[in-house]
């Protein structure tokens, strides 16, 4: 295998009507604690496509994590328990043995971890760490040869002076520098489908810029998709073609972006929308959405979000029987909410008492 070659990048709509890269089934996720079993994912379908970027949102502790953490088996079990099906390239990923898991880890599927500090080992230096995420999957390539294409990625990724930064500990780049060196590391082996987990949490608004350019530049250089997990919304209209949204272990709406934030079928994605800043409109105080997600411990029977919906109303529908993700008309777009055809009066309610309109969306 060629490492530095470089692929052509598809075409995004051709490829999106052939078959998934990866496609995953009814995932559950059960994590034992003290306080009993945690049911952190619950029963969650996706597809991604060839060279697609697909978002996946929600509040902190909705999933997103757990669930990408699950089909690339990387939590401990137990205390996980992990079932359903992640079929790639004809296999199931949650079967196949770790030997194989190994070699498809870091080389077909890669990942973006949130806090690159923990992520890098701090006694080695970042530039042998690349290297031996190159040497460890391709045993041919030379010391020499895994040295030069890791100076040229993290040259590629925006790294001033490679050379002297190859010789460098993580505790000498700054927060910035080592999501880049991480992306890098990413990119290392031309992966299929590259993860990113929260990339551009805990960086000031200008180095996010830069590390999203990055990660546009990281998906032409490998012609990879990625699954982007964040609760940044403007994050999520930059780069997203496709956006699931989480709630409560579960998807709750999956929708174009596009489509996602001009018309959202689901009360949660609407809440989600009303509260996000926003420039051009003057409040007197930040939109936040009332009450706390429910316990995974003791998930509630009917819908998660009812105790803080404000279109159940106390509908008895809503807290006796759990809805089911529905497609919604003709299109690739699906939701969980019984009064799903409600949403236009409700969007027009929230418009009205918050002066944003949440259904304005990206252009």
């Amino acid at each position: 295998m060629d490492i530095s070659s470089e692929p052509q990048t598809p075409d995004r709509a051709d490829t999106r009507l052939g078959a998934p890269l990866l496609s995953v089934r009814d995932l559950t996720t059960r994590l034992a604690v003290e306080s009993g079993v945690v049911q952190a994912v619950r029963g969650v379908s996706w597809d991604i496509y060839p060279g697609e970027i697909l978002g996946i949102v929600g509040e902190s502790g909705s999933g997103k994590s757990v669930s990408v953490s699950s089909l690339l088996r990387l939590l401990p079990s137990p205390p996980a328990i992990v079932s359903g099906s992640v079929m790639y390239n004809g296999q199931d990923l949650l079967t196949l043995p770790e030997r194989r898991m190994r070699r498809i880890r870091g080389q077909e599927i890669s990942m973006i971890f949130q806090d690159p500090m923990t992520s890098f080992n701090p006694v080695k230096t970042i530039g042998s760490q690349i290297s031996e995420a190159i040497r460890v999957h391709h045993r041919s390539v030379s010391r020499r040869a895994a040295r030069a294409r890791a100076i040229e990625l993290l040259g590629m990724v925006g790294v001033p002076s490679p050379e002297g930064r190859y010789k460098q500990f993580p505790h000498e780049y700054s927060g910035g520098m080592r999501q880049r060196a991480m992306i890098a590391m990413a990119m290392a082996n031309q992966p299929k489908l590259i993860i990113a987990d929260e990339p551009t949490t805990a960086l000031d608004v200008t180095i996010q810029a830069q590390v999203l350019e990055i990660l546009q530049l990281a998906q032409r250089e490998t012609n990879a998709a990625i699954v982007l997990i964040t609760h940044d919304l403007g994050l999520i209209a930059e780069l997203a073609d496709r956006v699931l949204v989480m709630y409560a272990g579960k998807v709750v709406e999956s929708a174009p972006v596009m489509e996602l934030f001009r018309q959202p079928r689901h009360p949660y994605t609407l809440s989600l929308l009303g509260s996000l800043p926003r420039l051009d409109v003057e409040l007197d105080h930040l939109v936040s959405i009332p009450g706390q997600p429910p316990s995974l411990t003791n998930p509630p029977p009917g819908c998660a979000f009812y105790l803080r919906c404000k279109m159940s109303d106390g509908r008895e529908r809503c807290w006796q029987e759990e809805p089911a993700l529905l497609s919604i008309g003709a299109g690739p777009r699906s939701a969980a909410c019984h009064f799903s055809d409600e949403m236009d009066g409700l969007a027009q309610s929230v418009t009205e008492t918050t002066g944003v309109d949440v259904r304005a969306g990206k252009e």
